[in-house]
């Protein structure tokens, strides 16, 4: 069965419609006004196939003169006209012009219906409200405090309500006080509010624990304070709990007895930090990227300048430095100073290690010798004015062998030892007048006087650079400055022919303590060591791994 469909819009006189077309045994065809008459052939009835005239049906619209028939004519010839189109769409179209004018057509009738046209309407205006209306609608409203907001309405006191003879206290105050730079543990806790008596008892068992100038600026101090009788005196000190080494922690607590001490170990692990890595392109930039700490970094490039220089070191070169480490068992960690410094490249290896000797630390090779040490060039900043060697004296009036060099420098500056040694003389000596002499090691010696002021005292050991005196003009003098003189075996000789270049040297068994130190460092494996171990209750502090 084939089904068609087709609308003839003005087609005839008429104007008629839409017609079907069942091509089936028993169905009817349309007749010439578009009807379908009824037909009783075949297995349907004439009842359900009725056609419905769109367009001209009806009594009174069968021809072309009907109201209907004009009003489709009409509506049809408009159908496809859209009043409204969309004004974002094709500006400047027939239709965008359609719809602006549709727009202002709407607009001129809306003010056209308006009553008054655009004047506004009158109403009625409320009553402003009073002051008190509005002072108790600002208690009650939520305003910002620069409009003027309240914190709310206020009522009298009725009989139930007693006033306060004073203002209640809280029971506890627990606070934080922090030892500054310059300031010292006792003033600390003064500071917070600890009274007298418990200050004076607190400081007497953290005195039997630590020595107070163990206690680093810095250190936070845990403070509760207890309930006080009367606001007149101080608080009780209920609690107080700090760090008072990297290793311990005290605690101070307030018992039956009084208060009692509470020493709580933790525990350390000391095992060193081991950095290695290729130089590349920047030795300082490579070691800070291993995780080199920058100070550590700097003195490990003063350390191997001693052997080689900088610029010599190559990019395929390797570092390695080792630094002192703690690691807490709460978690902290704490690099200490750098130990050893190590480079190899190609054939050539440097080693040194810090060790101690006389009280001063020195970076000592791998074979027990230490650093190559010279003299100051000069014991004060001025320039010479005189040589060794015979010459007019200049208050005598006659030629006198000058026993060493003289140095112009003003009255006051500084005067320094040239090297290591101890003070053999200091004080008043005839013509030299302040005088103080240095005896050095190789039966050397060296003499410095006419100073205004002297800063060491005989038997007292002195290092290279250090002050001993100021520049004076005491004694045989015509002006502020400084008579230099060196002695070989008790003899002058000339200052500006004599080296002063001493090199320590480990022997005995400070030298094999040297080299168990040096390998003890070379176990220890590069990075990060492994997990902490948490030492076991009652043991105390950790264990240092070397």
């Amino acid at each position: 069965m084939d089904l068609y469909q087709r609308g003839d819009q003005f087609a005839g006189p008429a104007g008629g419609t839409a017609a079907l077309a069942l091509d089936a045994p028993g169905l009817a065809r349309p007749t010439a006004h578009g009807g379908i008459p009824p037909r009783n052939t075949g297995p349907f009835t004439a009842a359900p196939f009725t056609a419905t005239r769109l367009r001209g049906a009806g009594p009174g619209g069968a021809g072309p003169g009907g109201a209907q028939g004009a009003f489709d004519r009409f509506g049809g010839r408009f159908a496809d006209l859209d009043l409204a189109p969309d004004l974002g769409a094709r500006i400047g179209s027939a239709e965008w012009w359609r719809g602006l004018a549709t727009l202002g057509a709407l607009l001129g009738a809306a003010w056209l219906l308006s009553p008054g046209g655009l004047r506004p309407l009158p109403g009625p205006v409320p009553a402003l409200p009073d002051d008190a209306s509005l002072a108790a609608g600002r208690a009650q409203a939520i305003a910002p405090l620069a409009w003027g907001a309240d914190s709310g309405s206020r009522m009298a006191a009725t009989d139930l309500v007693r006033p306060l003879a004073e203002t209640p206290e809280r029971p506890v105050i627990e606070l934080t006080a922090t030892v500054g730079a310059g300031d010292g543990f006792r003033r600390a806790l003064a500071r917070a509010g600890v009274g007298r008596e418990d200050l004076a008892t607190v400081t007497r068992l953290i005195g039997d624990a630590v020595p107070a100038g163990d206690i680093r600026p810095g250190t936070r101090i845990d403070i509760r304070l207890g309930r006080r009788p009367d606001k007149r005196v101080a608080r009780p000190l209920d609690a107080l709990a700090f760090r008072a080494r990297f290793d311990l922690r005290l605690e101070v607590t307030r018992g039956d007895t009084g208060l009692t001490l509470t020493r709580v170990p933790i525990a350390v692990d000391r095992t060193p930090l081991r950095i290695t890595g290729v130089v590349g392109s920047s030795l300082y930039r490579a070691a800070r990227a291993a995780g080199a700490p920058a100070r550590a970094v700097e003195t490990y490039l003063r350390a191997v300048a001693t052997k080689m220089s900088v610029g010599e070191i190559g990019s395929d070169a390797r570092f390695d430095l080792i630094i002192a480490q703690q690691r807490a068992a709460t978690g902290e960690v704490e690099l200490g100073e750098l130990l050893y410094a190590g480079l190899s490249q190609g054939r050539r290896r440097v080693q040194l290690l810090k060790w101690t000797v006389d009280g001063r630390d020195q970076w000592f090779e791998a074979s027990g010798v230490g650093e190559r040490r010279g003299a100051l060039a000069r014991p004060v900043s001025g320039r010479q004015t005189s040589g060794f060697g015979m010459r007019l004296h200049p208050l005598l009036g006659y030629n006198r062998f000058h026993r060493g060099i003289d140095f112009g420098a003003p009255h006051g500056a500084p005067v320094y030892a040239v090297t290591d040694g101890r003070v053999a003389f200091a004080g008043r000596s005839g013509g030299h007048g302040n005088h103080v002499r240095l005896n050095h090691d190789g039966g050397l010696g060296s003499g410095y006087s006419h100073l205004s002021r002297i800063a060491v005292r005989p038997g007292q050991p002195v290092r290279r650079g250090q002050v001993i005196g100021y520049v004076g003009s005491t004694g045989l003098s015509t002006g502020p400055h400084l008579h230099f003189e060196v002695y070989r075996q008790g003899q002058a000789i000339d200052p500006r022919k004599v080296s002063f270049t001493s090199t320590a040297l480990l022997a005995g068994a400070e030298l094999r303590a040297f080299r168990a130190r040096l390998a003890g460092l070379m176990a220890v494996r590069p990075g990060a060591p492994p997990a902490f171990a948490k030492a076991p209750a009652g043991s105390g502090g950790g264990k240092a791994a070397e």
